[in-house]
This record gives structure tokens, sequence and C-alpha cells, in this order.
């Protein structure tokens, strides 16, 4: 059976904002919290997470016994360190995409059949996420070391940097939550996303 990780990059972004009267720093960890359970609860799959800058001590408490933690700054770090650990495939998630469907991560593996690689683009430009077969392709690792998921062009990059044409498919997109307006892409009667809920109760979603 092959061994697949679905990892949560914990980025913090001082600068990112949150919605009016609510703590950035609770919200950055709510969103995490939430990603990460996405994860945590697809079968066949472990969870991990990804820190950087490594010392996250709010980021390591929300996730279950046994989670894999890693401490790498780029992509291909990551990637290699899961790969260490040994997983045979893997996706690296953004931190802020809390009602994000499992249904779209088992695409992103699916795909892994006959691609090395997949993503799932952000609506808002970047990726939601990124899923490798294991060990990267020279070309796909050179090319992680020099981006990560916010850069609005990194998809177009990496198929650049790609040997043929079809090495990185695309699943369907999903949305982040990286501005108080993202909030409207926010569904209430979408299972899940429970400690981002409760944080934003009495808060308008528009």
């Amino acid at each position: 059976m092959t061994v697949r990780y679905a990892a949560v990059l914990s980025v913090p972004t001082p600068h990112r904002p949150s919605p009016p009267g609510i703590d950035p720093d609770e919200f950055r960890l709510a969103l995490l919290e939430d990603t990460y359970e996405v994860v945590a609860g697809l079968e066949l799959v472990k969870p991990a997470l990804v820190l950087s800058p490594p010392d996250q001590p709010g980021a390591e408490a929300i996730t279950w016994p046994g989670t894999l933690i890693v401490r790498e700054d780029t992509l291909q770090g990551a990637f290699a360190a899961l790969y260490a650990a040994g997983a045979e495939e893997a996706a690296l998630l953004a931190a802020d995409a809390p009602d994000l469907p499992p249904l779209l991560l088992g695409k992103l593996f699916r795909a892994l059949g006959s691609a090395p690689s997949a993503a799932c683009q952000s609506e808002g430009g970047g990726l939601v996420a990124l899923a490798a077969r294991l060990p990267l392709p020279d070309w796909l690792a050179a090319a992680l070391k020099e981006t990560d998921l916010d850069a609005p062009d990194v998809l177009s990059r990496l198929r650049a940097a790609a040997p043929r044409h079809g090495q990185v498919p695309q699943g369907p997109s999903w949305h982040r939550l990286r501005d108080p307006e993202d909030l409207r892409f926010l569904d209430p009667g979408l299972e899940g996303w429970e400690t981002t809920r409760a944080l934003l109760e009495g808060h308008p979603l528009s």
C-alpha cells in the first residue's frame, strides 16, 4: 500500500489582516487547526505539520499525538523531509483553507497515478495544495526551492520547469482565507471549520 502524507504548512504572516475585533494570532491558529483537521481525518493518509519558522509551540499544540512535525523553510525541503519519513506520495497544503473538501485532496492523490505532481489552484492566486510523488524529480525539486504556495505564478513556474506537458495537472480549484473579505467564501451550512466558526461567532461572513 502506498504511504501517503498530507502536511499543512504553518507559515505565519504577521502583516496579514484579520477580521475586525479578532486577534490575528488567534485567527491564524484557528484556520491552521481546522485545515489540520481536514488532513487528520483523511483515510489511508498520515497527517503532518510543516513549521517555518521552526519554533511555533502554538501551532504544534493543535496536532494529534503522533503527528509528524517537520521544520523546513522551503517546499522542496518539506517534501524531502516527508520522503525521509517514509512517504511515497505527499501533499502540502496552505494553512488558510479550513473548509477544504477532503475530496479535492483525494483527487490530487489520484492524479499522481499518471503524473509526478498535481495542483489545486487558489481562486485568489497561488495554490491551495500541491501533491507529488516522492522522491521529487530533479526539475520539480529545483523549481520548489525558488517559490511557495503564495506566489501568484507558482503553477505556471512549475509547468515551465517540467520537461514536458502534463507533468503538473490541475484539479478543481478552491479558496483560501487571506483577507477578511475572503470570509464570504465560507458556507455556514458546510460541515467542518469548527474552530474558525466558533471564533467568528457574531461576525458577519460577508
